[in-house]
């Protein structure tokens, strides 16, 4: 009897984990191609393929669990706007060169805290604002129109030094500028693109369109929340033009996704360009239009610190120039073919990314992972 129990041990410990685990229901290896270390990534699953392996999944009744720390892993379902479900969403640590398993089991999952947040601002001149756990962003609205002093454009960045979530606190008490341990608003967007906002190009000219007019929010947390930003017509040397942008931001990353789609006359080509705000004193700056991204330390601005911005451009960039006010990345629009791309900011002072070494390289690194992505096997 003892040595059945024995050699039964022996049998049962040797057997992979998802063999022996009950409660698996779809096993997901995640494997990390490049010899980039991936820290917090947010990894899309398609739902479709989740359900051929297993029909059944209650989507009230389950977790998600690293197989061999047995730990949980954070997730979210990924509507998109539709009332189906697209995506489960995960976020995980991935070494270079490696892979990790995860399964799908059955039971309640731990709470999740929600680690991304966006809303429309009413009671603030129409703004719309949005962040994740390292850093936040606002476009402006109609509201802010009907205030000449206060005008901007762009996209601007509340800086950030806590990973909660802050917006709502920071709006009810209408002290931006303030410091209270948390972070503050002292980027300056003015008439500027801000922190990566995209506008036509036409004669060396940036043609702004007026602050965004409609919203919609497609998903809301807690590890990816997404809207649109839609926008009246508005002429561009002599052409009609739109524009409709998707904002993505993920939990544990520097940058959002932005897809701008224009809409102008039928086979025509736009000139647009990305920009990003210069400041009057010295700075330090990342170009290469090979690769099509930019970065931007800035100079210091006294006791508030330095913000670094950046932006990935995925659409083939023409040329990057800087001029007095900004620095612009420019690419060509086509009619309703959307132009990607990535952009955000970072604070010295959140001690996480505190030179412009260590910024440029993350933004490097950030493209890296773009054109490299995990490869998702299920089980």
């Amino acid at each position: 009897m003892n040595k059945f129990i024995v050699l039964f041990g022996l049998l049962f410990v040797s057997l992979p984990d998802h063999v022996f685990s009950q409660f698996t229901l779809v096993l997901i290896e995640i494997s990390n191609p490049i010899t980039v270390n991936r820290k917090e990534e947010v990894v899309a699953i398609r739902w479709d393929d989740i359900l051929t392996k297993y029909p059944a999944l209650d989507t009230a009744n389950f977790k998600i669990v690293n197989i061999l720390t047995k730990k949980e892993v954070p997730w979210q379902l990924e509507f998109k706007g539709d009332k189906n479900i697209q995506n489960l969403l995960i976020q995980l640590d991935i070494a270079a060169n490696s892979s990790e398993k995860f399964g799908i089991q059955k039971g309640k999952s731990t709470p999740i805290t929600s680690k991304t947040y966006g809303r429309y601002v009413p009671e603030r001149k129409d703004d719309f604002a949005w962040e994740n756990d390292k850093i936040a962003h606002r476009m402006y609205g109609k509201g802010l129109e009907q205030s000449p002093k206060e005008m901007a454009y762009g996209m601007d960045v509340w800086v950030k030094r806590t990973d909660k979530l802050i917006l709502n606190e920071r709006y009810e008490r209408g002290e931006y500028h303030i410091d209270h341990g948390d972070g503050m608003d002292y980027y300056h967007v003015g008439y500027t693109l801000g922190s990566g906002d995209i506008a036509p190009y036409v004669h060396d000219s940036v043609y702004y369109s007026k602050n965004y007019r409609r919203w919609k929010i497609l998903d809301n947390g807690p590890l990816r929340t997404t809207f649109i930003l839609d926008y009246d017509d508005w002429n561009v040397d002599g052409m009609k033009v739109r524009v409709a942008k998707r904002i993505s931001i993920d939990a544990g990353s520097q940058l959002s996704r932005v897809e701008a789609q224009f809409s102008i006359p039928e086979k025509s080509a736009l000139p647009v360009v990305i920009g990003i705000a210069k400041r009057e004193e010295p700075g330090v700056m990342l170009l290469d239009e090979q690769q099509g991204l930019m970065a931007y330390w800035e100079p210091q601005f006294g006791v508030d610190g330095i913000t670094g911005v950046g932006s990935v451009l995925m659409t083939p960039a023409i040329k990057i120039k800087t001029t007095n006010g900004q620095i612009l990345m420019q690419t060509i629009a086509k009619n309703d073919n959307p132009i990607i791309y990535y952009t955000g900011a970072a604070w010295n002072k959140a001690n996480e990314i505190t030179s412009s070494k260590s910024w440029f390289d993350y933004i490097q690194s950030f493209r890296t992972r773009l054109l490299n992505p995990v490869r998702v096997v299920l089980e």
